[in-house]
């Protein structure tokens, strides 16, 4: 089959315009609380064969080009993840994407093969790729609900880290190898995949940040492209060893982005555009890949009735699991029970027995497909509602603060942009009073489009922006403060972080 230079124009058409729409719909998404994957799946779904007639029906280039964007999506998260942060919820994390994982696998299948009618095979793949959360899902929903950092961290742990062991157990079965193997032998297979992709991992994000220092690269630009490249090269390089690539790429990129990286601004506001894009083209692709037509009630019903037993039974009881990893609240778990969203992950892994020809594998499609629309129009607007009803949203986290970061990177210092917003404790606090670590200093103020030098004794407003020079090593002490006056006023000195 040729590809000529007509046919490129027309691609490059279709391709740009899909691109814009897709962008746009982000602004709608967000505006009506749902996560932007619904309307690029329905793009999808209007491009393809029962909508302007585009076939696609390829499930092996469909599971390449879906794990190639889930690696980036990965990258992207690990890079953008503030690890102090992050730290904390660790724990309950993991152990949300090992043993909450194992629970969710065993009550969807069992209940799968006995409520559902299917058969094992069918069943224990359906609780395998409907297990993992999906990031995008997730946070495209979360960022308008104003959660403690921990509840997010936590959510954004277990959606970073749940994707390498289903991969595997999808993988296994979707092959047969997991009866070659036996219980032992599988066990043994995912631990040495999980243990080998983290250890991979670590080694490329330490060694990549080390050269990534003493190195003086041409243009600013390389860099981005740089570290992604490395994050990449980390999945890769496990994936060639037999272990787990998704693991190694999630740790790379999270070493690699909280590392003091020449231009990491850059790097981090690069992986998120290569992110959106490889959001839109994974979900677009996977609208493609679905035939409305192929879809009968009895797939509805199959499918309404597996997200049930999914949201109502098994989260729940993954989630309670792994209570002993961290402690909690019942509201808290309650409400990670109900946040756990899943979007393209669990469709891409239907793709796995797809190109691996496993009976009845088009079904299993058909359903996670449906499932995942109709438990994401449930799910995603109720969100905001559920942590106001729980009372884990915080009132005292408005947008009282805003900061955007700029590096300097010969004096290996940072720029911040700071706009003190109409909620900010910030108004009429003099300059002096901030009490900002040594070596840190406000270095213009804007106020009403006019700039201004300021001293110790000039007064703060509302709708200032604020220009702050710091050493980035103490980038985190001077946001961390400036925060704490915003939200204590001048008396934070003495009230103390309990002020926040």
């Amino acid at each position: 089959m040729s590809f000529d230079a007509h046919q490129m124009d027309s691609v490059l058409l279709i391709g740009a315009t899909v691109m814009l729409l897709a962008i746009l719909a982000v602004r709608l998404s967000v505006r009506i609380g749902l996560p932007s994957l619904l309307v690029y799946l329905l793009m999808g779904v209007l491009l393809g064969e029962d909508g302007l007639g585009i076939q696609f029906n390829d499930a092996n280039v469909a599971h390449a080009l879906g794990f190639v964007a889930l690696v980036l999506i990965l990258a992207e998260g690990g890079l953008t993840t503030n690890w102090p942060e992050f730290k904390p919820a660790m724990k309950l994390g993991v152990s949300l994407a090992t043993v909450g994982v194992a629970v969710s696998v065993t009550v969807v299948a069992v209940g799968s093969h006995f409520l559902l009618g299917l058969d094992w095979e069918l069943a224990i793949l359906l609780g395998a790729v409907t297990s993992p959360t999906d990031a995008a899902a997730v946070f495209s929903v979360l960022r308008r609900v104003p959660l403690p950092r921990r509840l997010t961290s936590t959510l954004e742990a277990e959606s970073g880290l749940n994707d390498a062991p289903t991969v595997l157990l999808v993988s296994l079965v979707s092959t047969g190898a997991a009866l070659d193997y036996g219980v032992l032998g599988f066990v043994g297979i995912v631990v040495y995949e999980l243990i080998a992709g983290l250890l991979g991992g670590l080694l490329i994000g330490y060694l990549g940040a080390w050269v990534m220092r003493r190195i003086a690269l041409p243009s600013s630009g390389l860099y981005p492209i740089a570290v992604l490249a490395l994050a990449v090269l980390a999945y890769a390089g496990t994936s060639a060893l037999h272990a787990s690539g998704f693991a190694a790429v999630y740790t790379a990129a999270l070493v690699l982005g909280n590392s003091e990286l020449p231009h990491r601004t850059a790097t981090r506001s690069f992986s998120e555009g290569v992110a959106w894009l490889a959001q839109i083209g994974l979900f677009v692709m996977l609208g493609l890949l679905a035939d409305p037509s192929r879809i009968s009630l009895n797939h509805v019903l199959m499918a309404v009735l597996a997200g049930l037993l999914l949201t109502v039974v098994a989260r729940p009881l993954s989630v309670l699991a792994c209570a002993f990893a961290q402690r909690s609240s019942w509201q808290e778990r309650v409400f990670i029970s109900w946040a756990g969203l899943r979007g393209a992950v669990p469709i891409v892994l239907t793709t796995i027995p797809l190109a691996n020809g496993v009976e009845d594998a088009t079904e299993l499609f058909d359903i996670v497909f449906v499932m995942v629309v109709i438990f994401t129009l449930l799910t995603g607007p109720t969100l905001p509602l559920a942590a106001r009803l729980l009372k884990v949203a915080r009132r005292g986290e408005p947008r009282d603060l805003e900061v955007e970061v700029a590096p300097l990177e010969r004096i290996a210092a940072d720029l911040l942009q700071v706009s003190i917003t109409a909620k900010s404790r910030l108004h009429g606090v003099e300059v002096a009073e901030l009490r900002l670590p040594a070596g840190v200093s406000i270095s213009l103020v804007v106020r009403d489009g006019a700039t201004k030098v300021p001293n110790d004794r000039t007064v703060l407003r509302r709708g200032d922006d604020l220009l702050v020079v710091t050493p980035r090593k103490m980038r985190e002490e001077t946001e961390a403060r400036l925060r704490e006056v915003s939200r204590g006023g001048r008396l934070a000195q003495w009230l103390g972080r309990g002020a926040s």
